[in-house]
């Protein structure tokens, strides 16, 4: 979505007459329903003076499109600066310009690809006493490129017209100096593939743009970018061979880079000096913990390592392990895709490194049937790997089981004299980038207050409360049509009857709505072309994503005095997340009933947060849907 869009002339007047902020700010409050702060509003008023003069160029035409915030699609990234028009011979052109406020920037110690600078320069370009605290932060050159290839993979317009991209850096702020960071050998190709400007090669840029965009357009390129369909997004289950095969399927975006080329350079320095190192991630729903984890199995297979992917629920191995079927032996992927009940027996340095995704999901014991083995699947995994990547959201406990926590990790790096590092990844790709959606769901379930986000505007995600599971069904069927990629999922409140008993008999029934629980023996339910007739739980569903998801609210979750309640009572009984707590419960263990009502709770934020672009939901009481109404602005 494009924020501000003008051409050269009328942005030159409008950065003339200092209007340019104001204009940028009332239209994301109105396309994003974004606030911004007095230092943003700054920093615009900088880095549009600076493109003032670089455009003020009478070879650069007069009716070139200028567009400034461009919302990429399903994400929360904007893209700083578009100029669009046409080349020599008449195709459709558009330049993404990343524009940095940088004065001074430093290598990170260890990690070659990343680079540290300070915010402080950024904002009020008065270096501190201190010097402030250091960012860390990928290549300006190999964020612009990663924009233009999110960009080019979302926007249907791109290929088929098509419209031909290319990509630039320009740090307005700042001189190089000797041996510069920004310009070592190992950053050639990104800065072949986009190159970075400085403050002194104005004419450069200048020269670079006239090389693209030798015709004004009159923005018509910004409007089909602006009107192109949105593919739908790529599915990391569809693209795991892909990347497995060298083909960069999924390029990794800001702070999921950070984390990345953190962890990389760790796991290499593990290989070298066989020290143990321990590496904590979190992050929420959609922030990317499994397309770093994944990038990170790739890359390490590619570098001889010993590396396994590590999850507890079965879920999501099960449905990579089934996209691998084609082009890899079974045995190879047992290799790469393990249980976290798997090292029980491992010996120290058996792997060079362990990615666990979903740590939080993690036992402390594991069972295997009846039989409770093991001592601690923490200390086993630490204990099998010299590197270990622990990828942790605390948030998805989901049941009385779930142990993975990140002073449990902790406890058991030191036990190995292991050296621990954190990272986070704050931005979230899922649910169309809303940020909001997430932070809603947080206050209005009743997670932790989220005063900003009182109201959830339906322009962010599309959000629609049903008043009949039927219709919601309908919806989600005919989403699925398009590419198998929705799902109707339910909080466990009906028994699993179908599995034994009655197989032919509906789980779920609720007026005219009639579905079975997913088939016991369908192991990949997020990808079989016949899951979308049975409903999804919480333990087929985590950990993977849909593009709309239809969420059925039991009466587990209710709306009564004026709050969100959670009924632990109204579980089923095939149900066993909340084993280990029941009794405790009746006997009076507040402690036993504040897990319980956050495992309710977590397992709704969790189904809710499943879609890409979408979730509808229907809840049986109806207080609650009121309530949930109550609290949406509708676009």
């Amino acid at each position: 979505m494009l924020v501000y869009t003008a051409d050269k002339k009328q942005f030159l007047k409008d950065v003339e007459d200092s209007s340019i902020d104001k204009k940028i700010e009332q239209q994301l409050l109105k396309k994003l329903a974004k606030k911004v702060s007095a230092s943003e509003r700054r920093s615009w008023m900088n880095s549009q003076n600076f493109m003032f003069h670089l455009l003020n160029d009478q070879e650069i035409p007069s009716n070139t499109g200028v567009a400034i915030e461009f919302n990429i699609p399903h994400t929360s990234k904007r893209i700083d600066f578009i100029l669009s028009g046409l080349d020599e011979h008449d195709n459709k052109r558009a330049l993404i310009i990343e524009l940095k406020q940088w004065e001074k920037v430093q290598p990170l110690k260890g990690v070659e690809q990343l680079l540290q600078y300070n915010p402080e320069h950024e904002v009020t370009e008065i270096e501190t006493a201190m010097g402030g605290s250091l960012v860390k932060t990928p290549h300006p050159s190999y964020q612009v490129s990663s924009y233009r290839s999110f960009l080019s993979d979302f926007n249907t317009h791109i290929a088929t017209i098509p419209i031909h991209l290319s990509s630039c850096a320009y740090l307005h702020n700042y001189r190089p100096v000797k041996n510069d960071p920004l310009f070592q050998p190992y950053f050639e190709e990104l800065l072949e593939d986009s190159p970075l400007y400085t403050r002194d090669d104005r004419k450069k840029l200048q020269d670079f743009i006239k090389r693209y965009i030798r015709k004004g357009d009159d923005k018509h390129t910004l409007y089909l970018i602006e009107n192109g369909e949105i593919r739908p997004s790529k599915s990391l289950q569809d693209s795991l061979m892909a990347m497995l095969q060298g083909k960069e399927e999924f390029r990794l975006i800001d702070e999921q880079k950070i984390v990345y080329e953190q962890m990389l350079a760790l796991s290499e320095q593990s290989a070298l000096d066989n020290k143990k190192r321990v590496f904590i991630v979190k992050g929420g729903p959609g922030t990317g913990k499994t397309v770093v984890a994944i990038n990170l199995l790739v890359q390490l297979t590619k570098r001889d390592q010993v590396v396994a992917y590590v999850t507890k629920n079965s879920a999501p191995r099960n449905v990579f392990e089934a996209k691998l079927k084609e082009g890899y032996t079974k045995k190879h992927i047992s290799t790469l895709f393990k249980s976290s009940g798997a090292f029980i027996d491992a010996e120290s340095g058996d792997y060079g490194t362990l990615i666990v995704d979903e740590a939080h999901r993690l036992n402390e014991r594991s069972q295997y049937g009846p039989r409770i083995v093991g001592e601690n699947q923490i200390k086993e995994i630490i204990n099998a790997a010299t590197c270990s990547f622990f990828f942790l959201d605390e948030d998805q406990k989901v049941t009385a089981k779930d142990y993975g926590r990140r002073d449990s990790i902790i406890h058991w790096a030191h036990y190995f004299d292991a050296e621990v590092t954190e990272g986070e990844l704050p931005s979230q790709f899922r649910c169309n980038g809303s940020d909001g959606y997430l932070m809603w769901l947080d206050d209005v379930l009743g997670i932790r207050d989220q005063t900003a986000h009182p109201f959830l505007h339906t322009n962010e995600y599309d959000f629609k409360i049903f008043d009949n599971p039927t219709k919601m069904q309908q919806q989600i069927f005919e989403k699925n049509r398009e590419d198998n990629k929705s799902r109707v999922v339910a909080g466990y409140c009906w028994p699993w009857i179908s599995k034994k008993d009655s197989p032919d008999e509906a789980d779920i029934v609720i007026d005219d709505f009639a579905m079975q629980w997913n088939l016991s023996n369908d192991s990949t339910y997020a990808i079989s072309a016949g899951s979308i007739n049975q409903v999804g739980c919480i333990h087929t569903t985590q950990g993977l994503e849909f593009n709309y998801v239809g969420v059925i609210i039991g009466d587990d979750l209710r709306y009564e005095d004026n709050k969100v309640i959670t009924d632990f009572t109204k579980r089923a009984k095939t149900d066993t997340s909340l084993h280990g707590l029941i009794g405790p419960i009746r006997n009076g263990d507040q402690q036993a009933l504040k897990e319980a009502d956050e495992i309710i709770r977590n397992t709704y934020k969790t189904l809710m947060s499943r879609g890409l672009k979408g979730c509808y939901i229907y809840c049986t009481d109806q207080n609650l849907a009121d309530f949930l109404a109550s609290r949406l602005i509708q676009k």
